[in-house]
């Protein structure tokens, strides 16, 4: 069992949703990122989701571009990110690091050399957004050898036979994309996600983790009611833009603040799910 699996089923069994934030790598300066991980677990992240900076994030609405932009400016390639994880780890031995980008930089450095290198610094597991699983047999092979976890999106569109496709080859956890759009988006409809995933969840064996779209507590609690985890970027991302001009101080200050209000709310929605 992998690092990440075994601190979401520690998770899980102790009735515990997990809490999942997500910083760009070298967003807003190389020097800022490891000191941020480390910040994010002090304030009660169970798993960081790193992002890959890339010149053509998709996925991703403007908060996310914006720092992804910010982390190039500076020429962070995948390379930075990979020595920013060894770095966190020369501390922290037990949060695992989840990697988040796209395919084009993972495919210029080699599947097998990627898989490695990542594995060898201390990653744990790998979501690419633009990598379906039908089409991903060798790029699977690589990590599942170097023993990362897959970590695929699923969306309220996903067809089934692509839900049979990522419970087969993923693993650690499946993301969930709690609404038709990209990061950041503002609408949330709380009945209609609960009504996907309680869907999702004969079709998928793994734990779900929810993302998009979650800007504050009171979304991150409710989302915590129906999720194994709950994925938060960019509120946090959005926060590193405002302070950036301040400096490091208040920048750790705007994110320990905000993290403590998720970690919060996150807690209630456990003690009221263990109370049903």
């Amino acid at each position: 069992m992998s690092r990440l699996q075994k601190k979401l089923t520690a998770l899980k069994q102790a009735g515990k949703t997990a809490l999942i934030p997500y910083i760009t790598a070298g967003d807003p300066n190389p020097k800022a990122t490891v000191a941020l991980m480390h910040l994010l677990v002090e304030k009660g992240a169970d798993v960081i989701e790193l992002g890959v900076p890339f010149s053509d994030p998709m996925a991703d609405g403007p908060v996310i571009q914006k720092a992804v932009e910010r982390a190039l400016t500076h020429n962070v390639s995948l390379d930075d990110v990979l020595e920013y994880v060894r770095v966190f780890r020369e501390q922290d031995t037990e949060t695992p690091v989840v990697l988040m980008g796209y395919l084009n930089p993972i495919e210029a450095q080699g599947y097998e050399a990627f898989a490695n290198a990542a594995s060898s610094v201390g990653v744990d597991a790998v979501l690419t957004v633009d990598m379906p699983p039908e089409e991903s047999a060798g790029y699977l092979e690589a990590l599942q050898s170097a023993h990362l976890d897959r970590v695929f999106l699923v969306s309220p569109t996903t067809p089934d036979n692509r839900l049979s496709a990522v419970n087969e080859k993923g693993s650690g956890f499946v993301y969930y994309v709690s609404l038709k759009g990209v990061t950041g988006s503002k609408e949330l409809d709380v009945e209609d996600v609960a009504q996907n995933v309680n869907r999702l969840r004969s079709s998928l064996t793994m734990p779900m983790g929810i993302g998009f779209g979650i800007k504050d507590e009171t979304t991150a609690f409710e989302m915590a009611k129906i999720g194994d985890a709950v994925i938060v970027g960019s509120a946090l991302v959005k926060l590193i833009e405002a302070n950036q001009s301040k400096g490091s101080y208040d920048i750790h200050l705007a994110i320990g603040e905000k993290m403590t209000e998720f970690r919060d709310a996150l807690d209630r929605a456990d003690t009221l799910k263990g109370q049903e």
